[in-house]
């Protein structure tokens, strides 16, 4: 006569279902606060930023490059009203300005510097913008801006 047991055997191994959610919450929640930690966005944006930073910089440097082979004078088309700088590769420069001088034969640059969002975000540049924008001061300084900076203010006055 065989009898059936319905107690539980005390050697059996596993884990209860109970105790595999339990580590799948905690789980989830160590996964949460590493990806608030990390935060790619703002950690993207901030790479943009910084290309920024080194695009007017690039540019300002050769406008003084410019300036020093032709005698002091920066390119013509620079004007006291703030206005955002014509593509290399545009079709027409109306509008914007025109820094094609430091272009030509790549003597300067070979082309002109974009913002890293101009061909994703259409408000980042007119259709012929570089996405930065430049102006002579009063004081006869230059000034370079990237106007859709993600999280700081970017301006470079020299």
């Amino acid at each position: 006569m065989y009898i059936f047991n319905n107690i539980p055997n005390k050697n059996t191994k596993g884990f209860t279902l109970i105790e595999v959610l339990l580590v799948m919450a905690l789980l989830a929640i160590l996964a949460s606060i590493v990806i608030y930690a990390i935060n790619p966005s703002k950690q993207l944006a901030d790479s943009r930023d910084v290309q920024r930073e080194v695009d007017l910089y690039s540019l300002m440097q050769a406008i003084y490059q410019f300036s020093a082979d032709n005698e002091g004078s920066y390119p013509d088309s620079i004007t006291v009203l703030e206005t955002e700088i014509c593509r290399t590769d545009a079709v027409s420069c109306s509008g914007v300005i025109d820094l094609s001088a430091l272009t030509d034969n790549e003597t300067y640059l070979i082309t002109v510097p974009e913002d890293p969002l101009c061909d994703v975000d259409s408000f980042a540049c007119s259709n012929n913008g570089t996405g930065y924008f430049i102006k002579l001061t009063a004081s006869g300084s230059l000034a370079l801006s990237a106007t859709s900076s993600e999280n700081k203010v970017i301006t470079v006055i020299q």
